[in-house]
């Protein structure tokens, strides 16, 4: 029964011995495949982006055999995922102006950060507050589609004003329906972003963050023909970094890491029943970097995966995949980084009212030009979000990260945790409260701190 919390039938007994047998074996699974995942590289614990619009992320879960499954009627609530379910009361109702749908929403909130430098031996803490207005525009014709997503976030420190940053960021995409299972895909993002001091790829005794901007253009040509779907693209990503200023005082340039990143890629997948579908998607790049007179940071490479997707009723969903990666640096001080690589999100009901998530993942990046020029991270991240009522969801969440640096003598391991508790007041506003923990621990002691952040945050929106 569903206040009660307990009851179950027995073909929802065997349902969840089944989902327990499958959960052990996605574990083993991530485990098998490598050391561990990644808190600075892997995203947050997300829902899988729906087709077609996943055709433009190839490596994001993509249950494609879900589309032979459907029954036509919305899933309940207590069938979606604890975090983003929507409970009768408490959707967003937006504003409707003939075919266009407004979804405004301004978030403030204020935290207290006990090591703001990431120092490893002068820790010095305070207090920040941040505004984020943004908006969501969708269209509502019966084809063709456009969504515009556009937000500006301030954050002023009351004493290190040195700190403080606005990132804006707006993007725009589109689709162009050819026909009824077939269309094209576009995607334009422009940016203005900022590294934080201490982060993965933030220069080595930065005391300020690192601005830069992103200008980011996506095209693909999706196309679902029976059981099989697929799509082919082009990405072309520039960015453009400034200055940043390190402890001393110094100015430290970050001109060498200005260039491009283009990318050509391809996914196909194929549905074995309602439950069960099989991938392969593979992805190129060329990375082109200013680098400087004695340092290229240019390089080129590939990564594929191949795998399943998962879809066991409402308990068990994901995607589960393995495969080759290589970039090879033209500076041959730093060289090639390849070799297996993997990528897994399973989501977890134990009940209707308990979500466990498991997300892993190792890549290849560049790193600021004062630590090193390539990186590979591994990570994992595990979490759960528990619902103690309709309006009020507690999360908690781990991740493990191991970075390996190339062109630099030097291995990080990375520990963080997350716990959130989020309220939703109604369904204009929600107010949440959370505690972040980071570590880093180094064979470069300058870059071995950690913190502790709490924050609390309310959202309005309509």
């Amino acid at each position: 029964m569903r206040d009660g919390r307990v009851e179950f039938h027995a073909d929802e007994k065997f349902g969840r011995l089944s989902a327990f047998a499958a959960a052990c074996f996605a574990f083993a699974t991530l485990f098998a495949y490598g050391p561990a995942v990644h808190a600075q590289v892997v995203t947050p614990l997300v829902p899988p982006s729906s087709p077609p619009w996943s055709s433009l992320d190839v490596f994001e879960p993509v249950p494609f055999a879900q589309l032979w499954a459907r029954s036509g009627d919305a899933p309940e609530p207590e069938d979606t995922p604890v975090k983003t379910r929507q409970q009768p009361g408490y959707e967003s109702p937006g504003l409707r102006a003939g075919p266009w749908m407004f979804h405004p929403s301004l978030s403030g909130g204020v935290r207290y950060d006990n090591n703001v430098f990431a120092s490893g031996s002068d820790k010095q803490g305070d207090l920040a507050t941040t505004i984020k207005p943004s908006l969501e525009v969708n269209s509502l014709w019966e084809r063709h589609g456009i969504d515009l997503q556009g937000s500006v976030a301030s954050t002023n420190y009351r004493r290190f004003s040195q700190l403080d940053q606005t990132d804006a960021n707006l993007r725009l995409r589109g689709r162009i329906d050819l026909w009824h299972d077939a269309a094209i895909l576009t995607s334009f993002r422009t940016a203005l972003l900022h590294e934080g001091v201490g982060s993965l790829t933030s220069p080595t005794n930065a005391a300020e963050p690192t601005p830069y901007t992103l200008n980011s253009a996506h095209v693909a040509y999706w196309q679902q023909s029976g059981r099989w779907a697929g799509s082919v693209g082009l990405r072309s990503d520039t960015y453009n970094f400034g200055s940043t200023r390190a402890n001393s005082g110094s100015i430290i340039n970050q001109d060498s890491r200005d260039g491009h990143i283009e990318a050509v890629h391809g996914r196909l997948d194929y549905a074995l029943s309602g439950g069960l579908g099989l991938f392969t998607a593979v992805e190129g790049n060329r990375r082109s970097l200013r680098g400087t007179p004695t340092q290229s940071l240019d390089s080129a490479g590939y990564r594929g995966l191949a795998g399943v997707n998962l879809q066991l009723g409402n308990l068990v969903t994901g995607e589960l995949s393995a495969g080759y990666a290589s970039q090879r640096f033209d500076d041959p001080t730093i060289g090639t980084i390849e070799g297996p690589t993997y990528r897994a999100l399973v989501n977890w009901s134990v009940t209707r009212l308990l979500d466990v998530h498991v997300k892993a993942e190792q890549l290849v990046t560049q790193a600021a030009e004062t630590v090193a020029g390539g990186i590979r991270a591994d990570a994992i991240q595990v979490g759960a979000d528990y619902e103690l009522r309709r309006n009020m969801i507690f999360s908690v969440g781990a991740t493990y990260e191991r970075d390996k640096f190339f062109g630099l003598s030097r291995s990080d391991d990375v520990f963080s945790t997350l716990t959130e508790l989020t309220y939703k007041l109604n369904r204009y506003s929600t107010i949440s409260l959370q505690h972040q923990y980071f570590r880093r621990e180094s064979d470069a002691v300058s870059a071995s701190y950690d913190k502790h952040e709490v924050g609390l945050n309310v959202t309005t929106r309509y």
